[in-house]
């Protein structure tokens, strides 16, 4: 019964906080639409989720988002620079960046993260040939960049998710 209400208890935590947050719902019937939502928005995506990924070691999924945080915060640093400075010294690039990974959704995820932190745009993900195609703001050394990919975020998403 439980599992039918809330498919993703997970999800429908995340939701409520979130809406709490957001509205930041001192009255009752904000709570009560919030509690709904949290029930009807999981119920309603959980066929898009047929194999939801384990996580496997929360506490380096905490480390890893700090780490993350500092990197997007650092980043916009880098290109607040670089964009005010002479932009013929800018050198964007296309780079493939071939993924140990195989799982679609955790693959998926890396895209997102690297398309978050500024300088970098994850293009697509092909689950044919398991590489990651990046744009990159500024990327005179791409084997530089690849190896920063993969060491600082796939190899933590691995670590996570046991994958």
């Amino acid at each position: 019964m439980m599992r039918t209400l809330l498919p993703r208890p997970g999800s429908s935590l995340t939701v409520l906080l979130l809406w709490t947050v957001i509205t930041n719902a001192a009255s009752l019937g904000l709570l009560l639409l919030g509690c709904l939502l949290a029930i009807a928005i999981p119920l309603l995506t959980r066929r898009f989720w047929p194999n939801p990924p384990r996580l496997v070691h929360p506490w380096r999924a905490l480390r890893f988002l700090g780490i993350f945080a500092s990197d997007i915060v650092t980043a916009n640093l880098r290109v607040a620079r670089q964009i005010i400075g002479p932009l013929h010294r800018l050198s964007p690039a296309f780079v493939e960046v071939p993924l140990d990974l195989r799982d679609p959704f955790i693959a998926t995820l890396l895209g997102s993260i690297v398309s978050l932190t500024p300088g970098t745009v994850s293009i697509d993900v092909d689950q044919q040939r398991w590489v990651l195609l990046v744009h990159a703001l500024d990327a005179p050394d791409p084997s530089a960049l690849i190896g920063e990919i993969k060491e600082r975020y796939e190899l933590a998403l691995k670590e996570i998710f046991a994958c």
